[in-house]
């Protein structure tokens, strides 16, 4: 298939008009486990590996495609990781998603400049849950049963906590393959970020 090359990404792309075989049958299911009309150019980053690309696919529809936990909390523990891992270009894209799932002004504005989540308007049943997943990007060794009791206690469930942990792990990943391919410092903002700014 033929590949393309953006300024400042390390990784050749594959834009979804040429795509073919598996990797274009992946398009087609990420635009529609996203909603988007187009395939946001995190995925493309592993387009050239099928392999890869699905694993990305997976995950992420893992997590977004399920109900265990409210969309609007998944976007936040999403947007706050890569906060925590200072990757803004999935901040953006995540922030965004958050405001369409009903995340307010003061939420969004909080998880621009918050450095604790402690600092986060979030209820008292959340914020032992926004701990738990902080230290997964802090330093996920320093978890302890205590931090896990405290979330229990709070009211959430094993499997709520375990797609909580999982969300926030799987954006330290996707934080990593986003910086050091190049495409988090290549462009100021995503173009699911961009979306918002289109409509103001």
């Amino acid at each position: 298939m033929e590949t393309t090359r953006q300024p400042g990404i390390r990784v050749p792309l594959i834009d979804e008009e040429k795509a073919e075989g598996r990797t274009a049958e992946l398009y087609e299911k990420i635009k529609e486990v996203t909603g988007l009309p187009f395939v946001p150019d995190m995925f493309r980053l592993t387009s050239t590996n099928p392999r890869l690309l699905e694993v990305v696919v997976s995950g992420y529809g893992g997590i977004f495609g399920g109900d265990t936990l409210p969309r609007e909390l998944k976007e936040l523990i999403s947007a706050w990781t890569s906060k925590l891992n200072g990757c803004p270009y999935c901040v953006g894209t995540h922030s965004w998603f958050l405001s369409q799932f009903g995340g307010s002004d003061e939420l969004l504005e909080a998880v621009a400049t918050a450095e604790t989540a402690d600092e986060l308007p979030v209820d008292a049943r959340t914020l032992p849950l926004m701990r738990l997943v902080t230290k997964v990007s802090t330093g996920a060794y320093k978890i302890t049963d205590a931090d896990w009791e405290a979330a229990t206690a709070a009211g959430w469930s094993d499997g709520e906590l375990l797609e909580a942990v999982f969300c926030a792990c799987l954006f330290a990943f996707i934080n990593r393959l986003v910086d050091s391919t190049g495409l988090g410092s290549s462009v100021d903002q995503s173009r699911i970020a961009r979306l918002g700014k289109e409509n103001e």
